[in-house]
């Protein structure tokens, strides 16, 4: 019932790689062997056997510890191996034991929540803001989990025996505030820590390297890295994978095979999308800093391809004015997406707490994509124009991109490996803001 293909796991290596290695062979090792090139599709829901009773074992191996035992698939709801590949591939980059696929991010996370409940551990901690709708599937308790929201120092004092769960999310979405991961994982103690890492990705940040024990993707969003595939998947240990393979095989939230396959071929540009997308925006991000028409920039101290800005003008006449970058929800394709989030993916949060989160009705959300950042700035500078914002802006000349050492956000906003950026200075449990110059 393995997903993973024969040798496509970690034991056929025999050095460490380079993230960038690692993005292009991992869940690929086995393919030269078998005189392929690109992954297969497998499109299978079924797969046929004449050993019932070796089946039945297999089947019950699974239901008892939701591993997954030798031998080829049983059924579709149970695991895929093309789907397989993809979670080989991720956990290595997010340097965990397994990985497992989900139909969507909000489908991994509920999957996480049910494991917990299961245990009798239905108490959730969790740092404002995160991602709407994870804001809400905790707040509404829609599968019976309670919250309790906390800033970063309040995490030991608001545990509880009951408590199964602390969730964070590190850039933050969509003010892209960051926390010391290190101490709060020491704060959790016993608690299991999940790490959104959406924003990051494993080219900035690997949260299980500073004591995270799960790691959630949207892998709609960086992952994917094209719009055109919709997923979640869970990084941790073999252990806990198996309960989360159980709930997903008892609450059918299964990824489908094609887009696994588009999530394995995402991962192996994402170091390369990740970067060049970085450098575009902190370079927008220092133009906006610099312009009158702007209140406010957030953005991450360890970079990243993600930037907001609150300005004094009105939101929706920017989101109404662009004509080169999207207005749409989502993120991390390769073209630059923005959004009003107080109307669109924090709508569902109640105004107050959005508010408290630093989610203002002002603040815009840009996921910058690939485009050349000249078109880029003409864009938002005639969007911003339309916005009625005070002030004028300076004109949109030309402006070199920023090298890892000229970046006003530090050296480290573009690091070249995972292991350069577990050994950054901790963030601090704050929003990285830019005020701009008035």
């Amino acid at each position: 019932m393995s997903t993973a293909p024969l040798g496509a796991r970690d034991d056929i290596r025999t050095a460490p790689r380079a993230l960038a290695t690692e993005a292009v062979h991992a869940g690929r090792d086995d393919l030269a062997r078998q005189g392929l090139h690109a992954p297969p599709i497998d499109l299978s829901t079924t797969y046929p056997s004449y050993d019932s009773r070796g089946e039945a074992a297999r089947i019950d191996a699974f239901a008892a510890t939701g591993t997954e035992p030798d031998g080829p698939p049983v059924y579709g709801r149970l695991g895929n191996p093309t789907v397989g590949r993809f979670e080989t591939a991720l956990a290595r980059l997010e340097g965990t034991e397994a990985a497992v696929a989900f139909a969507s991010g909000m489908a991994a996370l509920s999957a996480v929540l049910l494991v917990r409940a299961s245990m009798g551990l239905r108490h959730v901690v969790a740092v404002r803001p995160l991602y709407g709708c994870s804001d809400h599937l905790l707040t509404a308790g829609l599968l019976g989990s309670e919250v309790t929201w906390t800033d970063p120092a309040g995490i030991a004092d608001a545990l509880r025996p009951d408590t199964g769960l602390v969730l964070v999310e590190s850039p933050a979405n969509p003010t892209l505030a960051e926390v010391d991961l290190r101490a709060v994982a020491h704060a959790c103690g016993s608690v299991p820590l999940l790490v959104d890492n959406t924003f990051a990705t494993p080219v900035l940040q690997r949260p299980a390297e500073q004591g995270a024990r799960l790691v959630l993707h949207s892998a709609t969003k960086y992952l994917g890295g094209h719009g055109d595939v919709l997923a979640g998947v869970i990084a941790c240990d073999e252990e806990f994978a198996g309960r989360l393979r159980q709930v997903r095989f008892a609450t059918g939230g299964v990824l489908h095979p094609l887009a696994g396959y588009l999530l394995l071929r995402g991962l192996s540009t994402l170091p390369v999308r990740v970067r060049a997308a970085s450098a575009t925006a902190a370079e927008l991000a220092r133009r906006l800093a610099a312009d009158p028409r702007v209140a406010r920039v957030h953005y991450p101290r360890i970079g990243g391809a993600m930037v907001s800005f609150e300005i004094h003008g009105d939101p929706h006449e920017v989101i109404a004015g662009v004509r080169l970058i999207t207005p749409a929800v989502s993120l991390g394709s390769v073209d630059t997406l923005i959004q009003h989030p107080a109307s669109i993916s924090h709508r569902i949060v109640d105004a107050d707490d959005r508010q408290d989160a630093g989610v203002s009705d002002s603040l815009l959300r840009m996921s910058v994509g690939l485009e050349d950042v000249e078109d880029l700035w003409r864009d938002l500078d005639s969007a911003l124009t339309r916005s009625g914002a005070r002030g004028t802006a300076r004109p949109a000349t030309a402006h070199p991109h920023p090298s890892t050492d000229e970046s006003p956000y530090g050296a480290e906003a573009l690091p070249n490996s995972p292991a350069r950026a577990a050994t950054r200075s901790p963030s601090r449990a704050v929003i990285t803001s830019v005020p701009s110059s008035t």
